[in-house]
């Protein structure tokens, strides 16, 4: 019975991973998932597939079941009163929310997309401890307790003793009957990684801007996490200065002020230098902005700082331009001007609207760097 379950759950399993794919684009793009993460799953909303459950009714009920009842009589709540409206011909909608842990749904994302695997950079191996139950021992905490091989340690004494009656097969383990697992600690190597998000906060990023923002940085995290052990995230806004937040500030920061790329780049730089070491850190950072800078002299600051202190330590910098009614666009032409193709490490993605998220995640994430 416990085989036909698992059978059955994970034919289920199947037809949910067939349902997310077949619908990733619309996920991705209306941020249908992202709102309800958890610490290690999210809730998928799923059309037209029934999960079969008990519900139990209130306990004031009535009918058949509860209490008196005769033949004929409802066994729902409504007490048999009639519909109003007319018929109807087309079925009703229904959905139900299916629990997906964040491991698989960046497995689904890295095949839909065809990502390839990341390898991690430079000397980016730090040590971290492992515990592995490796045996068992006679004594132990009985948190640790094996009930197999206790119950079997107490079965083979009561057969070779001759008290274990096949009629009345009653198993008691004493003392020496019990079982524990015992571990072994050791160090593993373990790739740790940065992501520093960075945003344009000034007046000409609006809701829906910011709000793609969050999307695309959602899916960005979520295969950063399936390729490291160990993620960091630091949020940084700014408009004509810069201030590192928290990530609720990051997404909810009302727009206002102009707009000096360069502070964005100095913090992030400092943040670099001081707590990630390239030796030691995967670092990505991402900078979101329509695209207009106050002057061509913080442009060309930003420029230099990018070439000197932040790609240099990054295994990529992605700069995604979100269009804006208001905005101008120039910076990703500055952009674009200044590196050429020399520099590898440099991926540039114009976001026009939401539907253009899939595949800019695609450019950011499609090196595997």
């Amino acid at each position: 019975m416990t085989q036909k379950i698992d059978a059955d759950h994970a034919r289920f399993r199947h037809i949910v991973r067939g349902k997310i794919k077949e619908n990733l684009k619309r996920y991705m793009s209306q941020g249908e998932i992202f709102g309800k993460k958890g610490k290690d799953v999210v809730s998928v909303p799923l059309p037209q597939i029934q999960l079969p459950r008990f519900r139990y009714g209130n306990k004031d009920m009535g009918g058949v079941g509860h209490g008196d009842g005769e033949i004929g009589d409802p066994v729902a709540p409504g007490d048999g009163e009639q519909g109003q409206g007319e018929a109807g011909k087309d079925p009703g909608q229904h959905a139900i929310e299916v629990d997906v842990s964040i491991e698989e749904l960046a497995d689904i994302l890295g095949e839909e997309l065809e990502l390839p695997r990341i390898e991690p950079r430079g000397q980016h191996k730090l040590e971290a401890e492992k515990s592995r139950f490796t045996g068992i021992h006679k004594v132990g905490p009985e948190s640790l307790r094996h009930f197999k091989r206790t119950y079997k340690a107490a079965l083979k004494r009561q057969i070779a003793l001759g008290t274990y009656n096949p009629d009345n097969p009653i198993v008691i383990p004493i003392r020496e009957d019990m079982r524990y697992r015992s571990w072994r600690t050791s160090w593993i190597p373990e790739s740790n990684a940065v992501i520093i998000y960075m945003m344009d906060v000034s007046g000409s990023m609006g809701e829906e801007q910011k709000h793609i923002v969050r999307i695309e940085s959602f899916w960005i995290d979520t295969w950063l996490q399936s390729q490291y052990q160990g993620l960091e995230v630091r949020y940084i806004t700014h408009d004509a200065a810069a201030r590192e937040v928290d990530r609720e500030t990051f997404f909810h920061t009302r727009e206002s002020g102009g707009t000096m790329i360069s502070s964005a780049y100095q913090l992030c730089a400092d943040i670099i230098s001081s707590d990630y070491p390239s030796g030691d850190w995967n670092v990505y950072p991402f900078h979101f902005s329509d695209g207009d800078n106050w002057s061509n002299d913080d442009t060309r600051l930003s420029v230099d700082l990018l070439k000197t202190r932040i790609i240099p330590h990054s295994n990529q910098f992605g700069y995604g331009q979100v269009e804006s009614p208001y905005g101008s666009g120039q910076f990703i032409k500055d952009l674009r001007e200044s590196f050429g193709e020399d520099e590898s490490r440099l991926v540039l993605s114009e976001i026009p609207d939401r539907d253009a998220i899939i595949g800019s995640i695609k450019e950011f994430l499609g090196k595997g760097r």
